[in-house]
Order: structure tokens, then C-alpha cells, then sequence
């Protein structure tokens, strides 16, 4: 054990005003949010700093937004000498941790997981599909539910292995909807519809992965230089062939992150930071294996936090 990991949060977790103060202080956040702009041909800096929310949680811009601000929590870690020996993000946060492993360069994450988002979207139009999420019942019982479901009246599917206690699901608007209803019948504490545009990681994604195969296929992948957790296989990946081979089967399947965690443990990690906006993972871990160390760094003063618990 005594392993360091970095975790890179999905979406879900933006919020406007992040990386503001990282701006303000760090000459790195200047440079990669000029670099991000640069590669979009919009500006996201401005974007995260000021909103408008509602621009800032559509797909296109959230996944850009979120692995910019992942990305710099990440080097400003490394500028403290802090780099960790595994690395793992949930849906999007791949991309990030893949950044931080060298297999992408930065500018081309940026681009590559704006076009991510606009093919989501463009597979499932806004209102057409949806994903809940599942609080205390089984996974089996979800998936029967989800088969069931899918069967009689529309496709959805367990999508998020998030935690025990809490898996997420997606699919057509109507069968999520359906499928919440039997879920609560079958004695889920909990089953809520999220406020997202699109269907993620649920099969109706497939003309997103082959699009995004299409766009993966213009940019240079890199060995990892440490190893990085698969949300697709829920195993370690290194090479770049397999990592490319899993990131367009990751749009259309889904992301199994207790099994990410628990690969993580067992290559010795014992010490986890979220880095990027919120908590979320640190709250999953917890789930998984409350024996794990959970920090994070989001702004300033949760980067001092850190840095003074890891200098102990």
C-alpha cells in the first residue's frame, strides 16, 4: 500500500467560478486556459468563470470545462512535486487522467472531448433519452428491472456502478421513467431522474462512439507513463492501442468504477486525490472502501489542505 492516486471527477461536477482563483494565483492555469480557448476557438475560461449555468452544462462545454480545470489542479500538484503512481477518472475524468499519465497532449483532450459532447447530444436528441439514479438495491435487481423494462417499453440500462448503495441508470426518456417507477415498487430508497441532456455510456450512444473512433483516429495517443484505470474494462491499461480501443467503447457502455477503485487498492493505492472540481468521487470511494484516504483539489485552499496533509 502507501500509493498515491489522482481521480478526475465526470460530469455533474461544474460549477461557474471554478478554476478562477487557480487563474489568479498560478502562471500554469494562465497558460492551459489560454491553451483550451485557443483549441476551441471559444472562450471556456470565461465560460467557467462567469456562466452562464446554463451554457456551461450543456455537453459540448461542460466536458471541455471540467478537463481544463482537472488538468490544472493536476499540474499545479506537479509543480508542488506531488505526481501520483495510478491514475483513474470517472466518464469524462478519463480523458483528464489520461492527460496526467502523457498519453494525451492537453490541447487535443481539449477538442476531443468537446466533440464528445456534440455527438452525445447529436445521438439522442434533448428530452428523447434520460438517466436516474438508483439509491440502496441490489445491481441485480436493477438490471433485471432494466431488462424488463427495455423489453416492453423502451431501452435503458444500468449505465454508473457509482458506489454500493448507488448505481446509475439511462436510456429513452420513457423507458428511465418507467423503469424508476418499478425500481421504487421493487424497494429502492431512492430513484431520481438527473438533470442531464443526454442518455450516457447507455447503448442509444453507439453513433457517438463511432464518430468519436473516427475523431480519436486524427490524434497521437502515447504509452501511459504510469498506469491508468479502464471505466470500460474496469482493469489497467498502458498501451496506446488499448487505451484508444477502450475510450470509443466507454461512450457506449458503462463505467464500472467500484471496479476501478477496487483495482486501484489493490495496485497499492491507499491515498486518493480528486483532482478538479467537487467531491463526488471522494464520496463513492468512501462507499467502496472506507478504509481509503480521500483528498481534493478544486481551488486554493483545498490545494493547501492537501498539500499539507500529503507533507505529514
Amino acid at each position: 500500500m502507501n500509493k498515491l492516486a489522482f481521480v478526475f471527477p465526470g460530469q455533474g461536477a461544474q460549477q461557474v467560478g471554478m478554476g478562477k482563483d487557480f487563474y489568479e494565483k498560478y502562471d500554469v492555469a494562465k497558460k492551459l486556459f489560454r491553451e483550451a480557448d485557443e483549441a476551441l476557438g471559444y472562450s471556456i475560461m470565461e465560460m467557467c468563470f462567469n456562466g452562464p449555468e446554463g451554457d456551461l452544462r450543456l455537453t459540448a462545454n461542460t466536458q471541455p470545462a471540467i478537463l481544463t480545470v482537472s488538468v490544472i489542479a493536476n499540474e499545479i500538484l506537479k509543480e508542488h512535486g506531488i505526481q501520483p503512481e495510478i491514475t483513474g477518472g470517472h466518464s469524462l475524468g478519463e480523458y483528464s487522467a489520461l492527460v496526467a499519465a502523457d498519453v494525451l497532449d492537453f490541447s487535443d483532450a481539449v477538442l476531443l472531448v468537446h466533440k464528445r459532447g456534440s455527438f452525445m447530444q447529436e445521438a439522442v436528441p434533448v428530452g428523447e433519452g434520460g438517466m436516474a439514479a438508483v439509491m440502496g438495491l441490489e445491481r441485480e435487481k436493477i438490471v433485471e428491472v432494466c431488462e424488463k423494462v427495455s423489453a416492453d417499453v423502451g431501452a435503458v440500462q444500468a449505465v454508473n456502478f457509482n458506489c454500493p448503495g448507488q448505481t446509475v441508470i439511462a436510456g429513452t426518456a420513457k423507458g428511465v421513467e418507467h423503469a424508476v417507477t418499478l425500481l421504487q415498487e421493487k424497494g429502492a430508497k431512492k430513484a431520481v431522474i438527473l438533470p442531464v441532456s443526454a442518455p450516457f455510456h447507455s447503448t442509444l450512444m453507439e453513433p457517438a462512439a463511432k464518430k468519436l473512433a473516427a475523431e480519436l483516429d486524427k490524434v497521437e495517443l502515447h504509452d501511459a507513463v504510469f498506469p491508468v484505470v479502464s471505466n470500460f474494462t474496469g482493469g489497467l491499461q498502458q498501451t496506446a492501442a488499448e487505451i484508444k480501443a477502450n475510450l470509443v467503447a466507454q461512450a457506449d457502455h458503462p463505467v464500472r468504477w467500484i471496479a476501478c477503485v477496487n483495482t486501484m487498492r489493490d495496485f497499492g493505492a491507499d491515498t486518493y486525490v480528486e483532482c478538479g472540481p467537487g467531491k463526488t468521487l471522494a464520496g463513492f470511494n468512501k462507499r467502496i472502501d472506507k478504509t481509503l484516504r480521500s483528498l481534493n483539489v478544486e481551488n486554493v485552499e483545498s490545494l493547501q489542505k492537501t498539500l499539507d496533509t500529503l507533507k505529514k
